[in-house]
């Protein structure tokens, strides 16, 4: 106990030593009950079923975050961020110790360049957007945050630079180097995207880029699926999607605003999501014999009102259609969400989210499609709902 609180009193003092450096430990943990309507237990039959589940709201997670001012109006940043699950104490994001984010940069009066795993731009800029990222969690994001507006997934060995504000506008790049030797191309994800703000309006847009997805993208975790004979093993998930991991290419396109008015915020956002050159075996897995693309358009409105300073009410409604080529019909899902969001305090807000999502058409498998509200469990036909009730704590 007393080394303990020797290395601690050694960590404040060297912070405390230079007045121009700032060291910050902070962190989320978000836990609560969620009901499932519909869980597929078998190929027909579905039954409901309760959960405690961590991280639907925000992930829970801890991290340091460090500055360094070094004269001139530049800074030295870094920020490594764990997600975990409070529930079972187990790593996020496949065990992966800082899987969040990971990166140290430099800040200059004209911008921000970062180095290591970071959200791509399209994630900074438009992701606000989505009633995911406002008050409905992850539940609430495009069936199977098909264009990663949630972030979902972070990318790896990543370079970003993201401008200062010059009256409300930023720009920001980011581009995450394959490292296949012989092949740059390989495994290579790049995304440009831009914001703007003025008074009550807000406004983001941007292209996301990925070569060979299912193993740069989805496979980035600490756990990949393992090859067979010869071919990357699957790591897309989601019925959404997971018939298009031969993709040799993923192109995320996204635009989105809002605008406040008095208490009230309304926003909408557009996405297109288009997994390209399907039938890349060096890619993924293709027992379908896909060629083509598969093309991906949601479209979200949402609306948040703010009744007290501590209550806030939202609802959203979201409507993604997918079709590939080929003659080949996709799916449709209609998903309406709603919640409440009540600050106890500062740093605790207790919630509630409910998500009702219809499917039809065929998804990527091949199959009668079935409700995928993103998250742990799929639906045994069409139709699912999902009720959340949350606490989440900051610190």
């Amino acid at each position: 106990m007393k080394r303990v609180l020797i290395g601690a009193s050694v960590i404040f003092v060297s912070v405390g030593a230079n007045a121009q450096s700032t060291l910050t430990l902070y962190g989320i943990v978000d836990e609560g009950l969620s009901y499932f309507s519909n869980v597929a237990t078998t190929p027909v039959e579905g039954h409901s079923t309760v959960r405690l589940l961590s991280g639907v709201m925000q992930q829970s997670r801890f991290g340091l975050r460090g500055t360094e001012d070094l004269g001139s109006g530049y800074k030295t940043l870094f920020v490594l961020e764990n997600g975990f699950d409070a529930s079972t104490g187990k790593l996020g994001q496949g065990g992966l110790l800082f899987g969040k984010r990971s990166f140290l940069g430099v800040i200059s009066p004209y911008g921000a360049v970062t180095l290591g795993r970071q959200y791509d731009t399209n994630v900074d800029m438009a992701g606000q957007f989505e009633a995911a990222s406002q008050w409905g969690g992850y539940i609430v994001a495009h069936p199977g945050d098909v264009d990663n507006l949630n972030n979902t997934i972070t990318t790896n060995q990543s370079i970003k630079f993201t401008t200062a504000s010059f009256a409300g506008l930023k720009v920001a790049a980011l581009i995450g180097l394959g490292g296949v030797a012989g092949d740059t191309a390989r495994n290579r994800i790049w995304s440009a995207s831009a914001g703007f703000t003025n008074g009550g309006f807000s406004a983001g847009a941007g292209y996301l880029r990925i070569n060979n997805p299912n193993v740069s993208f989805f496979g980035n975790g600490g756990s990949p699926a393992a090859a067979i004979s010869g071919v990357p093993g699957n790591n897309m998930a989601s019925p959404v999607y997971s018939g298009f991991s031969s993709a040799r290419t993923q192109s995320v396109a996204v635009a989105g605003a809002s605008y406040t008015i008095g208490a009230a915020v309304i926003a909408a956002v557009y996405s297109n999501t288009i997994f390209g050159e399907l039938g890349d075996l060096t890619s993924g897995q293709n027992a379908r014999n896909l060629r083509g693309q598969a093309v991906f358009n949601s479209a979200e409105v949402n609306a948040n009102y703010r009744v007290t300073p501590a209550l806030l009410v939202g609802a959203a409604y979201d409507y993604t259609r997918g079709a590939s080529t080929g003659g080949r019909t996709g799916a449709t899902y209609n998903q309406f969400s709603a919640g409440i969001d009540y600050n106890v305090s500062s740093r605790t807000d207790l919630y509630t989210v409910g998500v009702f999502q219809h499917a039809t058409g065929t998804d990527s498998t091949g199959n009668a499609a079935v409700a995928a509200i993103n998250g742990p469990s799929a639906s045994a036909n069409g139709k699912q709902a999902i009720i959340r009730i949350g606490i989440r704590h900051k610190f």
